[in-house]
């Protein structure tokens, strides 16, 4: 099934034709119907791993930059 959210095919089953490994994950060609054959990622597919469940945000990445600082300012006070 498709999972991507921004997919055209999206939430719809598609028949898998050959899997090919691709750096350290996989990519399914795949029988897209009226789009043709098409290569999905496999994070694109509810064969990948699960989303996550926070969006990237705004707020999420002043967060994660916040973080950073913090680690930063621990590693200099340790040396």
């Amino acid at each position: 099934m498709v999972t991507h959210p921004f997919h055209p095919l999206h939430g719809q089953r598609v028949d898998v034709l050959r899997v090919c490994r691709y750096g350290a994950g996989r990519r399914y060609v795949c029988d897209g119907g009226v789009f043709g054959r098409l290569t999905l990622p496999e994070d694109a597919t509810d064969r990948g791993s699960e989303p996550s469940q926070r969006l990237l945000s705004f707020e999420v990445l002043v967060e994660a930059v916040a973080l950073v600082a913090v680690l930063r300012a621990e590693q200099e006070s340790q040396r």
